[in-house]
C-alpha cells in the first residue's frame, strides 16, 4: 500500500516532497520525529533569538537538496539508478539522526562517540526493522558504495549538508553573510571520472560559499556567548552526574542512560534506545528541577543558564597564562564559598579553532578543456590550510 506523500512548506525552498515511500517511512518513525525536539544550534538562541530551528528542519532540507542534485546530475547524463537515487536521499535524511540533546554542545556527553557513529548505528537498527531497505543508503553513508561521488554529495568540502546548514542557520539567525547561492552551486555540479566536480562557471559561487562558511563560524558557531553557554551546560551535566549517578532515590530518562554500561555489546541496543528517548526537553526539565537543588553548585549553574545570567569570558589569540587562570579560580572560590578543586565546575578554559578550507580532498573544478584542477589553483583569495585559533577562559563574574 502506497503511503500518503506529505508536502512540507519549507521557508528556504518552498514546497518540498519526495518520490520514494521509504523517505516518508523514515520521516514518520519516532527516531526521526525526535529531531523536532533537538535544536540545530543548541543554546545559540540566547544570542540570536530566532535560532530555535530544529535538526528535523535541517534533515528535511538536506534530503531535499540531495534529491535536487541527483535530478540535476541525471539531466547531465550521469548514470544514477532509482535505487541509488533513493539511497542518497535516505542517507542525506538520516545523516544527523544520531545527534543528542542540543546537538554539538553535548557531543560525547552521553555516549563516547561522534554523532556520525551513532547515526550509523541507528540506521543499522532501522535497516533491521525495514528488512534491508537501507542497505544502499548505509553503503553510501559509509563511503563503501562503488560510486564515490554519491558519498561526496552528502559528505565532502562542498556537500548538500553544508549548503543547507549555512543557508538555514543564516536565515534563522539573521546573519546574512552566511547566505550562499545553493541553486547555482547545485546547477554547476557534475561528475567527472567518478568524482563530484564543479563546472568552472560556478567558481565564484563556490568562493562565496567558502567565505560564507568562515563568516558563520566566526559570527555564530564560535560566538563568545555561545562558547561560554556551552561550557556552562557541560559543567552543569558533569556536576549532575557527580551528585546523582549513584543516588538510587533519583531517577529520570537522563540518569537511566548515564547508568547503563556503554561498552558491553550485548546491551548496545538497549543503550541506543535509551539514548533515543532523550531530547532538549529532558535537559530543560532537569535544569528547572535543579533550581531548588540541595546542591549549591547545581542550583547556581541551572539558575544562571535558565535566567541567562551569563559568566564572563576572556578570549585571546595567545594561550592564556596559568597564573591568570589560578587567580580567577581563587576569586571564584572566595565569592561562591568553594574549595579550589570545586572551581573546576565554574572556571573553564579551552581552545576554539576554525579551518575554513583545507587541502585534504579539495573541491575540484571542471574546466572547459575537460581537465580537473583543485579550486586552490584557481582562487587567489583562498588561504588554504589557514587555521584560525583562539584561547578562552570563562568564569562567574568576580
Amino acid at each position: 500500500m502506497q503511503r500518503k506523500r506529505k508536502i512540507f512548506n519549507d521557508p528556504l525552498y518552498g514546497l518540498v516532497w519526495f518520490t520514494f515511500d521509504s523517505i516518508y517511512t523514515i520521516i514518520d518513525h519516532p527516531y526521526f520525529q525526535r529531531l523536532r525536539r533537538i535544536r540545530q544550534l543548541g543554546l545559540s538562541s540566547y544570542v540570536y533569538t530566532g535560532a530555535t530551528h530544529s535538526r528535523f528542519h535541517h534533515a528535511l532540507g538536506v534530503a531535499h537538496l540531495a534529491d535536487r542534485l541527483v535530478k540535476n546530475l541525471i539531466s547531465k547524463g550521469v548514470e544514477i539508478t532509482d535505487d541509488e537515487h533513493e539511497g542518497v536521499v535516505l542517507a542525506a535524511l538520516m545523516h544527523d539522526i544520531g545527534h543528542g540533546p542540543f546537538s554539538h554542545v553535548l557531543e560525547h556527553g552521553f555516549l563516547d562517540q561522534s554523532h556520525e557513529q551513532i547515526s550509523l548505528e541507528i540506521m543499522e537498527m532501522l535497516n533491521e526493522e525495514l528488512g534491508g531497505k537501507l542497505n544502499v543508503a548505509i553503503d553510501i553513508f559509509t563511503n563503501k558504495y562503488p560510486k564515490p561521488f554519491l558519498h561526496q554529495m552528502i559528505s565532502s568540502q562542498l556537500d548538500v549538508d553544508r549548503l543547507d546548514y549555512l543557508n538555514r542557520d543564516s536565515y534563522y539567525t539573521g546573519v546574512v553573510e552566511g547566505k550562499v547561492g545553493f541553486d547555482r552551486i547545485i546547477a554547476m555540479m557534475n561528475v567527472y571520472d567518478g568524482r563530484l566536480v564543479i563546472e568552472d562557471k560556478g567558481l565564484y559561487s563556490v568562493e562565496k560559499f567558502i567565505l560564507a562558511r568562515r563568516y558563520m563560524y566566526m559570527q555564530v558557531y564560535l560566538h563568545k556567548v555561545v562558547i561560554l553557554l556551552d561550557e556552562m551546560l557541560k559543567s552543569f551535566l558533569h556536576r549532575y552526574q557527580e551528585v546523582y549517578l549513584n543516588d538510587a532515590k533519583i531517577d529520570n530518562r537522563l540518569l537511566k542512560l548515564l547508568r547503563l554500561p556503554k561498552k558491553e555489546a550485548i546491551n548496545r541496543k538497549e543503550v541506543l534506545k535509551s539514548y533515543l528517548l532523550l531530547d532538549d526537553i529532558d535537559i530543560f526539565v532537569v535544569l528547572k528541577d535543579e533550581r531548588q537543588s540541595a546542591d549549591d553548585m547545581l542550583s547556581y549553574l541551572s539558575t544562571s543558564i535558565l535566567d541567562r545570567d551569563l559568566f564572563s569570558i576572556i578570549i585571546e589569540e595567545k594561550e592564556i597564562s596559568s597564573d591568570l587562570v589560578a587567580d580567577i579560580r581563587h576569586k571564584v572560590a572566595v565569592k561562591l564559598g568553594l574549595t579550589f578543586d570545586q572551581t573546576n565546575h565554574f572556571v573553564k578554559s579551552g581552545t576554539v579553532q576554525n579551518l575554513t578550507y583545507g587541502s585534504l580532498e579539495e573541491i575540484e573544478i571542471l574546466k572547459k578543456t575537460k581537465s580537473v584542477v583543485p579550486i586552490s589553483h584557481m582562487l587567489k583569495t583562498l588561504n588554504i590550510n589557514s587555521m584560525e585559533r583562539a584561547f578562552y577562559v570563562c568564569f562567574p563574574r568576580v
